[in-house]
């Protein structure tokens, strides 16, 4: 076989590697740098603390130090290597939980093997691969609380500022966060307009995390956490219902619904403001860029609308344009009220 043919084959061997990934996440899955640090430094050990079979597990631990994430010294122990302290909880960029195949972005991330389903279909991988949506799996299972929790501390991204600085608040009473997940946009929209009151409606666990963020603000004498579902009848008695960065993980049939159910429960005197986000990449269509345009799209049914598609799905949902707001590269803000 002539020698460009075969580095071809051992470059495309190399592209297709699916082992080396999954030991990497296997390894922050058990939080094994962790437990190494900790001074649990032998495959016996660590088989017993992390609930493996030693034999495979020394598998794993050998392949990981010649991958350089650890080192292994003559007696058989280990030692966290450079390139692998970036696994430890310690270590400020949270990369260990990211690639937790137990967690909740580890989780999403794995779908993203069948991103076949997302190319033949246009729908997102997650389903295909776990039997469930994202947002179900999110609601369904308990483990994935602390991502949730840990979300609840961070700091509003995605240009969600505009929300807070960006409408007029002095007149609105009241506020719904429809989908409001870990409650961080609620709790900074009831500290900078100290005389608003609010609500969070999540599904059961997200709801449950909001809530309890909610408390830990000291902002429990003014909002609330319910449980409730954006395609069922919301509850009314705000004045205004927000959905932030919520209908890019829907399709434009399910985001209509969402703005209808929004707009019933505002009224004819209420107000829906959507803050919807958008994720163009900077050079759609170039090579560079194809990679991020399939990652939005196999995570997320519609990450890219315009301003003009949003008001669209709006008219369709029964709502009329009262107010147009600033617009960001990442995030637009609409105020609609019922036709």
């Amino acid at each position: 076989m002539p020698t460009t043919t075969l580095n071809h084959h051992e470059r495309l061997r190399a592209l297709t590697d699916l082992l080396t990934p999954s030991i990497i996440r296997a390894a922050a899955t058990l939080r094994l740098a962790d437990h190494i640090a900790a001074g649990v430094n032998r495959t016996d050990a660590l088989a017993e603390v992390t609930g493996t079979i030693p034999e495979l597990l020394d598998m794993l631990l050998r392949r990981l130090a010649g991958l350089e994430l650890l080192s292994r010294a003559e007696d058989g122990s280990y030692a966290v290597a450079p390139l692998g302290e970036p696994l430890l909880d310690t270590d400020p960029s949270g990369i260990r939980g990211l690639l937790s195949m137990d967690g909740l972005f580890g989780r999403q991330e794995l779908a993203l093997v069948n991103v076949l389903h997302t190319v033949r279909t246009g729908q997102p991988s997650h389903a295909a691969v776990f039997g469930a949506g994202y947002w179900e799996d999110i609601n369904h299972n308990p483990e994935f609380v602390d991502a949730l929790e840990l979300n609840a501390h961070n700091p509003i991204g995605w240009d969600a500022s505009i929300i807070v600085e960006g409408y007029d608040w002095s007149q609105v009473r009241s506020v719904t966060d429809v989908g409001g997940h870990s409650g961080a946009l609620l709790i900074e929209l009831l500290r900078s307009h100290p005389h608003l009151t609010g609500r969070l409606l999540d599904l059961k666990n997200v709801a449950e995390v909001g809530g309890r963020a909610i408390a830990a603000a000291g902002l429990a004498d003014r909002a609330e956490a319910v449980v409730g579902s954006f395609f069922e009848p919301l509850p009314t008695g705000t004045d205004v219902y927000l959905l932030s960065a919520i209908l890019a993980d829907w399709d434009d049939e399910q985001a209509i619904t969402i703005l209808r159910h929004c707009g019933e429960a505002a009224g004819p005197g209420g107000k829906v403001l959507l803050a919807e986000v958008n994720l163009p990449v900077a050079e759609t269509g170039s090579l560079e860029t194809a990679g991020f345009e399939l990652y939005l799209r196999a995570t997320m049914p519609a990450p890219v609308r315009s301003v003009e598609q949003l008001e669209r799905l709006g008219e369709a949902a029964g709502l009329r344009v009262s107010w147009r707001g600033p617009v960001t590269p990442v995030r637009s803000l609409l105020e609609f009220t019922l036709a």
